[in-house]
């Protein structure tokens, strides 16, 4: 075999979500660009489907620089083959080639006897998403199996390709898991073709398969999700390419507090009016919890949010608690409109604060005049009479305001008309559990079944400024591969809670002892049943509920400065790696010893923090390893971790070596 040049390639990344939106590996994607565009500049392209809706806003078309790309691209267009060619309107601006794939149906047939005489892999007609992905589809690197199909292909007709394939979760896992089984304890025994014909995805589970043993490097998302892969897909991972985030750190540490501040009063102006006529709580004696995400009521670990709220309502009344909790469900649902109750109650709350706001200026301007017209002698009497304050018209008006602030039910627990209200699952436990807001309860429910934006007539705020005004997010997922939820809290500074069974929660636990002490509280739902994992979770909430304002404060502190372990600078070297372990497989004689000098593993723990959190000391684990958990140049790297009053102490972070559990092949390197 020829020597190639290993050292610059041209890397190519498929998946659906290349500028367009579906869920969260379009954040993944869009998020790690950045990082690739500075490795690989201009030898970096994406690749994904047109969406003609999306495409203008996030493509910005140029023609092509590269004469052999152009040159593909012409003979392709001459062919019918339609496409749009340039630059992702992202950070990084990066390539972008981007398929119509309706252009090409006229060959759907034949691909999809290629694809069985090929690689034996069915797909029926009736399937319009496998469709699409069949009409769809050196480093070629594909995510989910949806972008999945080519890699059987590349295998069995030996095209000179590196392929790396990342499941970020597995098909028959999210199916499973969303039914009435055990998942994680009986995943050794299922038997996975006859699960997945039960459930009607036998021929995409088919391809998902295919395209992670036919794979050069196959990765998984975290350390549960390989070993979901493990037993479903019948091949152990080569690595974890956990997913990172852009962090944009501010310059002094009171700027993201004083954000979370400014956007807890806007969350504050809702809250006034939805609780109008039962608004009877102290908000500055009130906390705000939240949960985001696909509704999913199982996975998502609603159910264990709502059963969990319940208990902490009684627990609160209990110890008279002074606290009030508010807690947010936010998952999108079919609905018909807003509630008029929901939109009264921020119609006559605003009215009135704007008469409020407008006597209060009149009064301004009345003591204002009096004080300045003011001549009598002796300066200890009154300057006014507070009776003159208020003209008679203004009491009039105010008492009007207040009147119409009257009502005769319960503030609603959902802010929407249901499409199917008596049979939405989240309704049906809150109606259940008995959640109905009373002017008791001390924690109140509010089921907003649509995703945030600052175009909403009732919160009005986008989802970033959202989650910076709550005081803990709360994940409680069943099945969650990664978990991109948790993670933005944790670089907005916000406590979370998530479980043991999501890949951030594994990754966080793995990298931080007590990572309760830093605000990231992990429930376990492996090993404990489910009525214990329901009580550890009230039991968290109650003690965040029982922090003062002062402990709250240093939490978040704390909690901001983990944001340095998800940034996509580290994280992304995990993708480095992979890129270097695909090449050498498909092309070893190009390679040196000193070449694989950087493949090897190593672990990071940061410590239980003390008066401030104390100088981090490693951990190491035998679970499924990353490619290299820790890159060229980590080893130099330090992390601020500030005490709570702002000084800044770098801890050098110390490196061991730790053997591979996952990857057989680099032993042989």
């Amino acid at each position: 075999m020829p020597h190639r040049d290993v050292h610059n390639p041209l890397l190519f990344e498929i998946a659906w979500e290349v500028a367009n939106k579906v869920g969260g590996i379009y954040t993944v994607i869009k998020t790690k660009a950045p990082v690739t565009c500075q490795e690989y500049g201009d030898r970096f392209t994406l690749i994904g489907p047109l969406s003609y809706k999306t495409a203008a806003a996030e493509v910005e078309p140029e023609e092509p620089t590269t004469p052999h790309v152009r040159e593909v691209l012409e003979g392709m267009a001459s062919q019918g083959v339609r496409y749009m060619y340039g630059r992702w309107l992202i950070e990084g601006a990066p390539r972008v080639l981007l398929f119509d794939t309706q252009s090409v149906l006229d060959r759907m047939d034949d691909w999809k006897g290629d694809l069985w005489n090929v690689a034996n892999i069915p797909s029926p007609p009736n399937d319009t998403e496998t469709n699409e992905a069949i009409l769809f589809a050196i480093i070629a690197h594909f995510h989910e199996w949806l972008a999945g199909i080519a890699i059987p292909l590349i295998r069995k007709r030996h095209i000179d390709v590196s392929t790396i394939f990342t499941t970020h979760a597995t098909l028959l896992g999210r199916y499973l898991c969303a039914g009435s089984v055990d998942f994680y304890n009986n995943i050794q025994n299922f038997i996975v073709d006859e699960e997945a014909g039960k459930r009607g995805i036998y021929h995409r589970y088919c391809v998902e398969r295919a395209a992670s043993h036919c794979s050069d490097v196959f990765t998984t998302v975290s350390d549960i999700t390989a070993y979901e892969a493990e037993h479903l897909l019948k091949r152990k991972p080569d690595g974890i390419l956990p997913n990172g985030i852009n962090v944009i750190k501010f310059s002094a540490m009171h700027e993201f507090q004083n954000l979370h501040a400014v956007n807890k009063q806007k969350i504050h102006n809702f809250v006034r009016g939805h609780f109008y006529g039962y608004y009877d709580f102290d908000l500055d004696n009130t906390l705000y919890f939240f949960t985001a995400g696909r509704y999913e009521y199982r996975n998502k670990g609603v159910d264990m949010f709502i059963e969990s709220l319940a208990r902490l309502n009684d627990r609160l009344k209990a110890c008279n608690s002074p606290m009030t909790v508010v807690a947010f469900i936010i998952m999108p649902a079919a609905t018909h409109s807003f509630t008029v109750e929901a939109l009264k109650g921020q119609a006559v709350t605003k009215s009135l604060q704007e008469t409020v706001k407008d006597i209060t200026d009149k009064i301004g301007q009345r003591i204002f005049e009096k004080a300045a017209r003011y001549t009598g002698g002796d300066i200890t009497g009154a300057v006014i009479d507070p009776s003159e304050l208020l003209s008679a018209e203004e009491k009039v008006l105010l008492k009007r305001r207040v009147i119409a602030l009257k009502r005769s039910s319960l503030p609603p627990i959902v802010t929407h008309n249901m499409a199917d209200d008596s049979n939405d699952p989240i309704l049906n436990q809150l109606r259940r559990l008995q959640l109905f807001n009373n002017p008791s309860d001390r924690v109140k429910v509010i089921f907003h079944p649509e995703f945030l934006n600052s175009n909403n007539p009732l919160i009005g705020m986008d989802y970033d400024d959202f989650v910076r005004g709550c005081h803990l997010g709360v994940f409680p997922s069943y099945y969650e591969p990664w978990g991109y939820t948790p993670a933005e809290c944790t670089v907005m500074g916000l406590p979370s809670i998530s479980t043991n069974l999501s890949g951030f929660g594994c990754y966080m636990d793995e990298t931080i002892e007590n990572p309760a002490d830093y605000g990231i509280y992990i429930v376990d739902r492996r090993m404990k049943s489910v009525e214990e994992s329901i009580q550890q979770l009230a039991n968290y909430m109650l003690t965040f509920a029982q922090k003062t304002r002062r402990q709250r404060i240093n939490q978040r502190n704390r909690t901001e400065r983990l944001s340095d372990l998800l940034d996509w600078k580290i994280m992304g070297m995990e993708y480095v790696r992979a890129r270097k372990l695909a090449l050498h497989r498909t092309y070893p004689d190009s390679f040196s010893g000193h070449d694989l000098s950087d493949l090897h593993n190593s672990k990071v723990k940061l410590p239980k923090p003390l008066s401030a959190p104390g100088s981090p000391r490693i951990r190491g684990n035998g679970g499924y390893s990353n490619t290299d958990q820790i890159t060229n140049g980590v080893a130099d790297m330090s992390f601020n971790l500030n005490n709570d009053e702002e000084d800044e102490y770098p801890f050098p972070l110390p490196l061991r070596r730790r053997s591979s559990a996952s990857e057989g092949d680099l032993k042989r390197l």
